[in-house]
């Protein structure tokens, strides 16, 4: 059997031919898992022959393709795709902006966040490790050089996450990415900073709410709104700047503008907003109760199959923002982590019921790494594809997401679930971790028993 490490070089010619050739493509990005292309026509796109080239897992249709071939290996895609790319003389830029304009916010709030998945990721799990080692070893390594270092760099991601965010914003908005970074800086406490030196022995009051400047007045949010606002701004004002100026009046404009407009706007604004995601997130988790954990668990799936998962992003980095409200533990995250639980069960099932030998060959190569974590495999070559399946997988993940809500199961970062999930979680919630993922895994297991196998739909997809 060819190792999937060793991709067809053939994969790349065959993604592009199938995705309506090089006329038809506009962007490309990957992430953890998925590459996604934007295309001009998803008329052109052939979904059928997609899905069957190999490596892939699954396609998600919308307006930008999401093509699912599972971590590590959509790297290797990746450059196959673009190598072909080159060969025709075609590089990638902005997509065309068709769409739902919902979609299309939400895929812009991806775009910022998913290049900086590996650093929150890494952070955070920084931050979690450092925590079980004091509690497990008290202050003994406080001021050891080698450990302040490790640590420096879990602080140092949150610290300064609103300059990437910024820069990110911006770029993705068409502006110059380094005066959205110099809005996110706005949005970061350093006492050096002129607005809080102060004159003397007097702070510095704003306008209006005759306040001292607070930096973290809308945190991230703030970065992001500021970021847009930035790339707006300059867009205007290129369209009308004459072109033997433009190069340093623009830039100069935009910061002046901008930065009055973020500090007396945009941040109270921000803040605002910042409050009511956290008190929203408060709302579901203490007053819904189970209602809410099973909801949130067992819808989770649905929106992961669509791609709209990603615009959970900018609350999950609230939520393990250390200097946040919470502290930085997630109680949200471990909830929608069970729905992964879920299609474990669902595939265990479905292995034991069906007589379909390649079903069963699909879900003997999928289970365990969707154990580990990894359940696109799990859920786009075997559950979705059934219907059936896929729904009472979804359902039964809830019974999980109930159980971690009762258990108030929280992590110090994201980017890892399964069994992978027990590096994030808050130390001394791992034995409750397991038994919220078995409970998810009876869930699946029961419900696609009972309801979820239909032996004739699985003969018409797999072939008897």
């Amino acid at each position: 059997m060819k190792s999937e490490n060793k991709m067809n070089p053939a994969v790349g010619k065959q993604l592009l031919e199938c995705l309506g050739g090089k006329e038809n493509i506009t962007s490309t990005e990957v992430c953890m898992t998925r590459l996604r292309v934007g295309v001009k026509d998803t008329e052109a796109v052939d979904f059928d022959a997609l899905g069957k080239i190999e490596g892939v897992k699954g396609v998600v249709r919308s307006d930008t393709v999401q093509i699912v071939f599972g971590p590590g290996i959509v790297n290797k895609a990746e450059e196959l795709f673009l190598a072909a790319m080159r060969e025709n003389g075609k590089k990638t830029g902005e997509g065309t902006g068709k769409g739902n304009a919902v979609h299309m916010i939400l895929k812009k709030v991806a775009n910022v966040f998913v290049p900086l998945l590996p650093g929150i990721i890494a952070a955070g799990m920084i931050n979690g490790i450092t925590n079980v080692i004091n509690v497990t070893v008290g202050a003994s390594v406080n001021g050891i050089w080698w450990y302040e270092c490790i640590r420096t760099m879990g602080w140092a991601l949150f610290a300064y996450l609103p300059i990437y965010a910024g820069y990110n914003t911006a770029k993705e908005f068409g502006g110059s990415p380094i005066l959205g970074g110099l809005a996110g800086a706005m949005c970061i406490a350093n006492t050096a900073m002129p607005l809080l030196s102060g004159n003397g022995d007097s702070q510095i009051l704003l306008p209006m709410t005759h306040a001292a400047f607070n930096p973290a007045n809308g945190g991230l949010v703030a970065a992001l709104i500021a970021g847009a606002a930035f790339a707006f701004l300059e867009k205007k004002l290129r369209r009308i700047m004459p072109g033997i100026i433009d190069t340093f009046i623009t830039p100069l404009v935009v910061l002046i503008i901008g930065s009055v407009a973020l500090v007396v706007g945009i941040q109270p604004l921000s803040s605002l907003l910042t409050k009511g995601i956290y008190l929203a997130v408060d709302f579901i988790y203490k007053e819904t109760g189970v209602v809410g954990g099973y909801v949130l668990s067992a819808g989770f799936l649905p929106l992961v199959a669509t791609g709209l998962h990603q615009a959970l992003l900018p609350i999950h980095v609230l939520l393990n923002d250390p200097s946040g409200p919470t502290g930085g533990i997630n109680y949200l995250l471990p909830i929608l982590m069970m729905a992964g639980g879920g299609q474990i069960g669902s595939g265990i099932a479905l292995y034991l019921k069906t007589k379909n030998k390649k079903l069963k060959r699909l879900i003997r190569d999928s289970i365990p790494v969707g154990i580990l974590g990894v359940g696109e495999p799990l859920m786009y070559a075997v559950t979705l594809p059934l219907g059936k399946s896929f729904v009472m997988a979804c359902l039964g993940a809830g019974f999980g997401g109930i159980a971690a809500m009762l258990f108030h199961i929280g992590t110090v970062a994201q980017g890892v679930s399964g069994l992978f999930g027990l590096l994030i979680v808050q130390t001394g919630h791992e034995i409750a971790y397991i038994v919220s993922l078995l409970i998810a895994y009876a869930g699946g297991f029961i419900l696609t028993w009972f309801f979820g196998v239909d032996e004739n739909r699985i003969n018409a997809v797999y072939g008897e």
